[in-house]
């Protein structure tokens, strides 16, 4: 029995490159406290203040269980729209070489450098009904602009990076070698895809996906400015939080902050979940 916790502390505590493993968990632990644990728990400390019957008032009216939908049904349909045409766009960069491929290169990673405020500012100039491109869109009686429509195009923008940025590396490290056993052995090039590609890059499509999606969630500069703010239309919850927030409604405001932030861990733990499933599949293929 010693010699089992003695191995089991020496496989806790074997040496390192970085000494000092009391001190760099004490630190870790103080640090993921102070930035995560205590702002998250004061939204709840704040919610208890109302009693049951106040925070499901506040949390199923019907103006907020609107925001609802707008905020988790265009989160997560931006970021399986990126999915797909943030897959073609790794594997351009991954795969080929062509003129300006840098900037292009750079120019994805330009939602993350553009303040949000900005991004915002600029589709409602593009959108628009009298914008660049908004102004041929509406005599066709498409209006993106102030619609959920325009969320989503915003939405699009800011969560593009975190699929091509996971799923790029996958597909540079990837081994070519079983791509041309596969067509040596008759695959097709749909069938080598299907069969040897794609199963490799699921785990990290799956984090791009959950990335994109928790950035849609929370995401407000680049979205109040298109979205135009219509109650039962146009409004995400963030926005609803600030309203609140705005009118000293403090309890309300973290009410509705507790209920995104469960269902947005909910929802974060089943992609992990399958995330860490179809990695382990993978490897057992």
């Amino acid at each position: 029995m010693a010699s089992l916790v003695a191995t089991a502390l020496y496989k806790l505590k074997k040496p390192s490159i970085i000494p000092g493993f009391g001190l760099t968990l004490g630190f870790t632990l103080f640090y993921l406290a102070v930035i995560v644990i205590i702002p998250l728990s004061g939204l709840f400390v704040k919610t208890a203040t109302l009693n049951f019957a106040q925070f499901w008032q506040e949390v199923t009216s019907e103006r907020v269980m609107h925001a609802y939908k707008i905020s988790f049904g265009l989160s997560f349909a931006a970021a399986l729209i990126n999915c797909f045409f943030g897959l073609i766009l790794a594997w351009i960069l991954a795969r080929y070489r062509f003129p300006f491929k840098k900037i292009i290169d750079a120019m994805v990673d330009l939602p993350f450098a553009l303040p949000t405020a900005v991004a915002g500012i600029a589709l409602t100039a593009l959108y628009a009904p009298h914008g660049w491109i908004g102004q041929y869109l509406d005599p066709l009686g498409i209006k993106v602009a102030f619609t959920p429509l325009g969320i989503l195009i915003a939405l699009l923008f800011v969560g593009l990076p975190f699929i091509v940025r996971t799923v790029e590396p996958i597909l540079q490290d990837a081994d070519r070698e079983l791509e041309e056993a596969a067509i040596s052995l008759g695959a097709s090039r749909w069938q080598t895809f299907c069969k040897v590609i794609f199963p490799s890059i699921v785990p990290a499509l799956l984090t791009g996906f959950a990335m994109a999606f928790a950035r849609g969630l929370g995401e407000y500069g680049s979205v109040i400015f298109i979205a135009g703010n219509i109650p039962k239309l146009s409004e995400i919850v963030p926005l609803l939080i600030v309203i609140k927030l705005e009118q000293y409604d403090y309890a309300g405001a973290t009410a509705i902050a507790c209920v995104m932030l469960v269902a947005s861990f909910i929802l974060l733990f089943i992609i992990n979940w399958l995330q860490q499933w179809a990695g382990n599949r993978s490897v057992r293929n």
